[in-house]
């Protein structure tokens, strides 16, 4: 049996799985209980551990967790079916369809030289596609709906940069780094929670303006800062005998201080 015949194959079997699981002769309740909103949560989850293991690089890992994410979209899709709606063949197709006409140096005659051209034809054909979505204002709105604050909070940025929106230098920045942090303190003491709210939200963005001008990437560094702060704290766990709370703030910054140490050194090592 060839790869192509043993993908469709174990393909099918995932389908017949699923269908079995929602058939309300024998099924799984749990299953049967689902509806697509749901079940929005896991498919959030589910993509989200697919990065994780892809961050590790253990094989088995990203193959178990994309595994666990087709099944969502198999999921979602029998659902629409046993709803009357559409199934995984008109899934499947849809974005068959969208590859090849969005792909036109690959399918067709057209001529590109270089990866922004292929970039640039990429956002013609979408536009192309729905008018009404070509509108900046409806991209930045769908980017806000659909992506993880500081995904969104980035594409915007970058969108709106393409439009004009956009300084002359990094100084400019800088500046409304300096006056979004300034209004952010004035209204910890004088203003609304709701106003706190906004304005920290003016301050973030302009961060995320920051890593766009410095080539950064703000959800991945924030994501480095978390994983730190997480093994720099099983290290101080490890050398404790008590609970953490139970030391005095002097203790905790002793410990966490040895912690950066040891992880310093050991990187220095390696």
């Amino acid at each position: 049996m060839n790869n192509r015949s043993a993908s469709l194959d174990a393909l099918q079997q995932l389908i017949e799985v699923v269908a079995k699981l929602r058939d309300p002769d024998g099924g799984c309740p749990w299953d049967l209980a689902q509806t697509p909103q749901s079940l929005m949560p896991y498919v959030i989850e589910e993509a989200y551990e697919v990065v994780d293991a892809i961050r590790t690089g253990d094989e088995d890992a990203i193959a178990d967790e994309l595994g666990d994410l087709l099944l969502q979209v198999v999921l979602q899709a029998q659902v629409a079916k046993d709803a009357g709606q559409f199934d995984l063949a008109v899934v499947a197709q849809k974005i068959t369809t969208k590859l090849i006409r969005r792909h036109p140096h690959v399918f067709s005659n057209l001529e590109v030289e270089t990866l922004d051209e292929i970039g640039q034809n990429w956002e013609q054909i979408k536009d192309a596609e729905n008018p009404t979505e070509a509108r900046l204002s409806h991209k930045l709105k769908r980017y806000a709906r659909s992506l993880p604050p500081l995904m969104a909070g980035m594409k915007i940025s970058k969108k709106a940069a393409k439009a004009g929106f956009e300084w002359e230098t990094i100084d400019g920045v800088w500046d409304k780094f300096d006056e979004e942090l300034a209004e952010f303190k004035h209204a910890l003491q004088h203003e609304s929670q709701e106003n706190q709210q906004a304005e920290l939200g003016d301050l973030l963005f302009t961060v995320i303006n920051l890593a766009r001008w410095t080539g950064l990437d703000p959800a991945a560094a924030l994501q480095g800062t978390n994983e730190r702060f997480i093994k720099r704290l099983t290290l101080m766990e490890e050398v404790t005998d008590r609970p953490l709370s139970e030391y005095s703030l002097d203790e905790l910054e002793e410990l966490w201080q040895q912690a950066k140490s040891k992880i310093a050194k050991a990187n220095s090592d390696s």
